[in-house]
């Protein structure tokens, strides 16, 4: 069994170690994170492996803060005429008393550096290159480690990527990598990995497995996310309910829909939510509020439709338009007896014989209630949104998921895919409807295919 790598994550106070360690882990309660300084007080360890063999240890230690006494207490040490290495130097300093009073915090720091078989040296690129900075770098340097610079936070628009890079090369230290913990590219563990086999070549066996691993995962994270929302849409367009044609009756009925339906998403939000290892208070829309895990536009608001781009009707109900306004008011539902004539005015001889007896049966007082066209629309963009928001995050952030409009234009607008046509007329399909019975292998094909329309549509997150 391969022995697995060491690292230890090291810096400066509040320069995003911890961050850094819950993105690579998945691991959103790993640590304290804080926006005061010295949150971490003492090392702290997280494993990752593949197929249960271990593969890379990483270790979060407490923020270096006061680097330049240090090392001023660091050349104190040296007797004259003598001339010490840097582990030396070290030594010397962990045995003194200052490693256990004035420099306790650097001195976890540097015992874990020693123990380790490399180092990532934690940046917050938006701070100038301080004299602080280069004395941190001086002394972890002498622990005779590789040392890889991760230029944290270089998503904000005030990085200084440019100057830290140049006071690096200075400094003989030119691999580096740039990783945003809060907003982390597609690519980034990828870098990270590759730029630690230029420097420990023995360990690339390990971290090319890493390599492959998380990006398996990524793939399957989204085909599990797109799986989600397909069964969602299917259990949407093959909700169906009849009631008899009252006035009180049917609001209540539609009422009931509504719930049931907004419920349903509820579900697949929360399914998401967890199959991205976020919580609930981790996502928020702009356009469409998602806080504390739940849209704060209501699915069946006409309005929520309109800011998306959603055209009402759509087939059957395109005819019967007229018919049904205020029906289309209250969320877009199709009522089939006060709108047979327009239903079959848009739909002609081919949509009489598609719908058959469940057209005529509404002739004696029966109303069938059936999601429109344009909740379906409404329902793929939103969740698709949340997909791609999940995908791109990172699980150190501190602000919510934040959704932005999608320029996507298929499901605005464009044909809907068969298989949410075919479950039309597949109302055993729906968990929403009494007597379902979604485990039928029909079902289940029209899943993956849908599933599979939805990759394509969606797309991985922008890098």
């Amino acid at each position: 069994m391969t022995e697995a790598l060491t690292l230890a994550v090291v810096g400066h106070t509040n320069v995003g170690k911890t961050s850094l360690l819950r993105t690579l882990t998945r691991d959103r309660g790993f640590g304290e994170v804080s926006h005061r300084p010295s949150t971490t007080r003492h090392v702290e360890g997280a494993r990752l492996s593949v197929d249960g063999e271990a593969l890379l240890e990483l270790y979060d230690t407490p923020g270096l803060e006061d680097a330049i006494a240090l090392r001023d207490h660091l050349d104190a040490l040296e007797r004259p005429g003598e001339r010490l290495d840097g582990p030396s130097r070290l030594a010397r300093l962990l045995e003194g008393n200052e490693a256990r009073g004035r420099f306790e915090q650097e001195a976890k720091v540097i015992r874990q550096l020693l123990a380790s078989d490399a180092g990532l040296y934690v940046i917050d690129a938006r701070e100038p290159v301080l004299a602080k900075y280069r004395d941190e770098l001086a002394v972890l340097a002498m622990c005779g480690r590789p040392l890889l610079p991760v230029l944290n936070f270089v998503a904000a628009a005030s990085h200084r990527e440019a100057d830290w890079r140049e006071a690096l090369a200075r400094l003989g230290l030119h691999a580096l990598v740039k990783f945003d913990s809060v907003a982390p590219p597609l690519d980034g563990e990828r870098r990270l990995y590759e730029s630690l086999a230029l420097l420990l070549e023995k360990a690339r066996p390990q971290l090319e497995r890493l390599i492959a691993d998380h990006e398996a995962q990524q793939v399957s994270r989204r085909q599990a996310g797109a799986r989600l929302i397909a069964d969602l849409l299917l259990d949407a367009a093959a909700c169906r309910r009849s009631v008899v044609a009252q006035p009180d009756l049917e609001r209540a009925a539609v009422r009931d829909l509504h719930r049931r339906v907004r419920q349903r998403e509820q579900r697949c939000v929360e399914a998401l939510l967890q199959l991205y290892a976020f919580r609930a208070d981790d996502a928020e829309a702009g356009d469409l509020p998602l806080l504390d895990g739940r849209w704060g536009d209501d699915l069946f608001n006409p309005e929520t439709l309109r800011r998306l781009g959603v055209q009402l009707g759509g087939g059957v109900a395109a005819g019967a338009a007229a018919g049904v306004g205020i029906d289309l008011l209250v969320g877009g539902l199709t009522l089939g007896a006060a709108t047979l004539i327009g239903a079959l005015a848009g739909g002609g001889a081919q949509t009489a014989r598609h719908y058959g007896n469940r057209l005529l049966g509404k002739l004696k007082g029966q109303r069938e209630l059936t999601l429109d066209d344009a909740v379906l629309r409404l329902l793929a963009l939103r969740q698709g949104q949340l997909l791609q928001a999940l995908a791109a995050r990172g699980h150190a952030a501190f602000e919510a998921v934040r959704l932005t409009l999608p320029q996507e234009e298929g499901w605005r607008s464009g044909r809907l895919p068969d298989a949410l046509r075919n479950a039309r007329a597949h109302p055993e399909w729906s968990s929403l409807n009494p007597g379902a019975k979604p485990e039928q292998p029909e079902r289940r094909t029209h899943l993956e295919a849908l599933a599979a329309s939805l990759l394509v549509e969606t797309g991985p997150p922008a890098p």
